[in-house]
């Protein structure tokens, strides 16, 4: 017996729980690659229109196609053509909705980073479950929302199964850095240059000119400054001084070890 199509989880209600909001996220993701793209996107905007409408949808009337234009000029933060998780949460009525609670609570990139390294208390280049609560507890406190260990819980559980995108039960950078909004997520640019273990240690070693095993300001730029030349990127020198000084909310007193600039430029941090 054939398998009836999966039905669009919660698009009707009013107001969609955390955990229903990553449940509708999963039903339209479905390649996994942590957008809405293509015929997902048309498959979406189409569950969507229905639910709202409370009547079908005809894809291939022209006025759906004006409409679903309408719909992505106004939530297509970065017109990239496609939905990622952050403008979902702008789309869908969220109960408590913990995603626009954290943009109150960090709302640059260089706060991020000054909140990833308090959090990563152990520095290992990763947030774990307890990490996550402690960040999610000072969080909810900040933007005074009522919390008990049960929601806490459940907040943690759904951030995770959000953004834990190899299932180790742990957040590293760049998994909880997509949950800044679009234009402060600097990370995104190192996407396509991130390192394995020998070629930062050939980088690192290079920069860390002076040899006193940390890099500093001065350092960081003139890398950054190499990363945007060799990967064809156009310096934009006000970006440029902001992902420096994101960075550098990482290190110690001014000094960046090498356990913090790899969890920005390495795929994995390294062992």
């Amino acid at each position: 017996m054939a398998n009836k199509p999966q039905q669009p989880p919660h698009l009707h209600l009013a107001e969609v729980t955390a955990s229903q909001f990553l449940d509708i996220w999963k039903h339209f993701d479905a390649d996994g690659n942590g957008y809405i793209e293509g015929k997902e996107l048309e498959n979406f905007f189409r569950e969507l229109e229905t639910a709202r409408r409370g009547a079908g949808v005809d894809p291939s009337n022209p006025t759906f196609r004006e409409n679903m234009k309408e719909f992505m000029q106004k939530f297509d933060k970065n017109k990239d053509g496609r939905i990622e998780m952050s403008e979902l949460a702008q789309i869908l009525p969220t109960e408590e909705n913990f995603l626009l609670c954290f943009r109150q609570f960090v709302s640059s990139s260089a706060e991020f980073m000054a909140a990833w390294r308090r959090y990563d208390t152990d520095r290992s280049g990763y947030i774990d479950t307890n990490e996550l609560k402690g960040f999610l507890s000072d969080l909810l406190q900040k933007t005074n929302r009522h919390y008990d260990d049960q929601k806490l819980h459940e907040y943690a559980k759904t951030i995770l199964k959000m953004f834990d995108l190899n299932g180790d039960g742990k957040l590293g950078l760049s998994e909880m850095a997509r949950l800044l909004p679009v234009q402060e997520n600097f990370l995104l640019i190192f996407q396509g240059v991130k390192l394995n273990a020998e070629q930062f240690n050939a980088i690192f070693t290079f920069y860390d000119k002076d040899g006193n095993g940390y890099i500093d300001e001065h350092e960081l730029d003139a890398l950054l400054r190499d990363l945007y030349q060799k990967n064809k990127m156009e310096v934009d020198l006000k970006n440029l001084t902001g992902y420096k000084q994101s960075i550098m909310n990482l290190s110690d007193g001014g000094k960046l070890y090498r356990g913090e600039l790899e969890i920005v430029l390495c795929r994995e941090p390294i062992v």
